[in-house]
């Protein structure tokens, strides 16, 4: 096959680069809000070293996978392989910053630091770095892990996060501004769905960016706020110095049980977006494309940003776009080209994110109905149960915010008193909380574990069970704490969980003595 088969840009590439494009500017606007507002960083600390660094992390990594791309459809003679889509990990910017930098930042100051942001900037050093080792360490053993587990599994589980954290998500954004978010949702619904073309051969991401843009400026969303400033170039340069002095033992020990949970997330949420990208036809070697992935956290790491990145959840929609490899070219030189320029906040002043938030919701909705479409018909009970702790972990994100925006966690604390004014109106916002910590480790476990009982394969299920016994009493599943205005995982036995794992395990494990075949329904689900 000729690399000319695969082009450099495609019709389709537009239509995918507006929409990871959007993802990415999304939270890097979120990330400069929260080390401002949040961290009080300087806009020479953000703008000088944080941004350039990320975008070195972004243009890599998506040079890389766009490359890669490429060469699997030289290998296989194909013209339609999507890239992998890559960006920022959205969990670990929330993440990193209030239960590491915050906490580090907060400690200085009482220490009496003279400069306790920096302090607070060194600590995301670590973090960032660590999270990036654990998946590069992780490539060596995924795809094994990959193997044996169930499609349907893993594809649940991604199904769950991208219906409550992308689609959902959206879907309120789009409501909460109809006139945009409804009128660019019918242009992404005609163009995908309806498969047609607009008139003059405009893509459909263009149409809809383009119309939202116009409707948002018309109805007064945008533009947000004042002008920015004139714009300067800020080149990346390795922050050595800080990154050396962020290994101080005391972080390490201090954040161990944010770094490694957070690390362990990014892993197996990769591993769950290769399973994806396969079983929409594009099969990557898992190997080097978690190695890079975790590369690219450590060198954002190395040249002072403090926020890893992944593969992102959503291949599927991406290549069902049509998009190929041009867009993740684009979308890493374009995003670093903001980043390094200062122009970020010029883009996002005239082209707000609702204008493109369709794309995305779509892309949401596609994730969920392909845990369905590329699994068994029969295991499709193991995808729904796949499905619901993610949208419980939603769930117990948009109650803490109501909470938040009440004044919990403001004016005062998150504390267990919590839990029984939630029980008052029939909520039981502790299993929230529970299924919130590790939700990718108890979605795909329960997932495989329903799996092998509708094959009755009973003893796998039962190993499968005994696995999420073994990580509750790691602490890396349900084990919650309180912070201020939070909670968070505790890295502790969750006791109550590891008990009940056991007792299914024993369950599963008894049930060749326990059972007998079903005669009846086996004849029915036969005929």
């Amino acid at each position: 096959m000729s690399a000319a088969t695969l082009p450099r840009f495609s019709r389709g590439d537009l239509d995918g680069f507006f929409g990871l494009a959007l993802d990415n500017l999304m939270l890097l606007l979120v990330l400069s809000g929260l080390c401002r507002g949040v961290l009080g960083f300087s806009d020479a600390l953000l703008f000088g070293h944080v941004l350039p660094g990320a975008a070195i992390s972004l243009l890599v990594g998506n040079l890389y996978y766009a490359q890669q791309a490429r060469r699997l459809a030289r290998e296989t003679g194909r013209s339609d392989v999507c890239a992998l889509p890559y960006g920022l990990n959205a969990v670990t910017v929330f993440a990193y910053v209030f239960l590491v930098m915050l906490p580090a930042k907060l400690a200085a100051q009482a220490a009496g630091a003279a400069d306790p942001e920096r302090i607070a900037w060194q600590a995301g050093l670590l973090a960032c770095f660590g999270c990036g080792f654990i998946e590069l360490s992780g490539a060596l053993f995924a795809e094994r892990l990959r193997r044996a587990t169930p499609r349907a599994a893993l594809l649940s589980t991604l199904a769950g996060l991208a219906l409550g954290f992308i689609a959902l998500g959206f879907l309120l954004r789009a409501y909460a501004q109809p006139i945009v978010g409804l009128g660019t949702l019918a242009v992404v619904l005609l163009g995908y769905f309806g498969r047609v073309r607009f008139r003059g051969g405009l893509p459909v991401g263009l149409v809809t960016v383009l119309l939202g843009t116009l409707l948002a400026w018309s109805t007064g969303l945008a533009p947000a706020g004042a002008p920015p400033p004139a714009p300067s170039l800020h080149l990346p340069v390795p922050v050595l110095a800080d990154f050396i002095a962020a290994f101080r033992w005391d972080f390490i020990s201090q954040y161990f049980a944010v770094i490694v949970p957070m690390g362990l997330f990014t892993l197996v949420g990769s591993m769950q977006n290769l399973e994806s990208a396969e079983a929409a036809g594009d099969r990557y070697a898992t190997a080097p494309s978690l190695a890079v992935n975790g590369a690219g956290s450590m060198l954002a790491a190395l040249f002072g940003s403090c926020f890893p990145t992944t593969l992102y959840i959503g291949h599927p929609g991406w290549k069902a776009m049509g998009a190929r490899a041009g867009y993740s070219t684009a979308s890493g030189v374009v995003i670093a080209l903001l980043c390094l320029s200062g122009t970020l906040a010029h883009l996002a002043w005239a082209v707000p994110v609702e204008a493109g938030m369709a794309i995305l919701l779509w892309i949401g909705i596609v994730m969920s109905a392909q845990a369905f479409s590329a699994t068994p018909r029969a295991h499709a009970p193991a995808v729904v149960i796949g499905l619901l702790p993610g949208v419980a972990a939603w769930g117990a994100l948009m109650a803490k915010a109501g909470l938040r925006a009440a004044g919990v966690g403001v004016t005062q604390p998150f504390t267990p008193e919590l839990l029984p004014k939630f029980l008052l109106q029939d909520i039981h916002i502790d299993g929230a909380f529970a299924l919130e910590q590790g939700v990718v480790f108890t979605a795909m476990i329960l997932s495989a574990a329903t799996v092998a009982v509708i094959e009755r394969q009973f003893l796998r299920a039962a190993l499968w069970c005994l696995s999420a016994s073994a990580l509750s009493a790691l602490g890396l599943m349900h084990a919650y704490r309180y912070t201020y205005g939070d909670t968070a995982l505790a890295l502790q036995p969750a006791w109550p969980w590891v008990i009940a794992y056991a007792l299914m395990a024993l369950l599963f494990a008894g049930a060749r003595w326990l059972t007998q075949p079903d005669e009846s329904r086996r004849a029915e689900e036969q005929g």
